[in-house]
């Protein structure tokens, strides 16, 4: 494939992160409403919206400075078309401070997933810490913090998808003893970092 038609499909994709995140947006406010009680937790989760984002940003395989830029777009598009969402049901949802944390975490995640299948066995094992980490950090805060009023099926799956993730890439991708040892102690700091974050950010729009 020529450079110039390289370069058309690459944007061409990013174009369709964007609209797919706004879409996903849009429909994660109805999803509130019809998905069954055992998985509601997925319309009210960080994680959700970060697996979302690693799902597009995987499909897409954008460069690693595209994938950052990509992954705060991703995340702040969620959030601007699920306020639409709430906005065409006469409903006001402010979404300022979700973007803020989307532009912040964004980037982050971008990386990690464009990382996730870089040739370095240490940028693998940064991304895998990093998605990993997200995705047990919330699982333990769902079956803790909020036990008494959501369903742990939710909860659950993400923290399984976690370590799903985890054993994966220490199989097939992180090779050596010391990578691997930092993969694991690296999950456990990021959800450690990730459940002292959303507990002081209080969980506002999630639990």
């Amino acid at each position: 494939m020529r450079r110039p038609e390289r370069q058309a499909e690459t944007w061409a994709r990013a174009a369709a992160v964007v609209l797919a995140s706004f879409a996903i947006g849009m429909l994660t406010f109805f999803a509130q409403g019809i998905l069954p009680d055992a998985l509601t937790s997925f319309a009210n989760s960080a994680s959700g919206w970060t697996l979302v984002t690693v799902l597009l940003l995987a499909w897409a395989r954008p460069s690693t400075p595209l994938a950052a830029a990509l992954g705060a777009v991703s995340f702040g598009v969620l959030t601007v078309g699920y306020s639409a969402s709430a906005h065409l049901h006469g409903l006001f949802y402010d979404p300022t401070v979700f973007v803020v944390v989307g532009v912040v975490v964004g980037p982050f995640v971008g990386v990690a997933t464009s990382w996730l299948r870089a040739g370095s066995e240490w940028r693998a094992t940064a991304g895998t810490a990093l998605l990993a980490g997200i995705g047990l950090g919330e699982a333990f805060y769902g079956l803790t913090a909020v036990a008494e009023t959501t369903s742990p099926v939710y909860w659950s799956t993400i923290g399984v998808v976690a370590l799903g993730l985890l054993v994966v890439m220490l199989v097939r991708r992180i090779r050596s003893t010391l990578a691997r040892g930092a993969a694991v102690v690296g999950a456990a700091a990021v959800a450690g970092a990730f459940l002292a974050a959303y507990s002081a950010l209080g969980a506002t729009s999630f639990s």
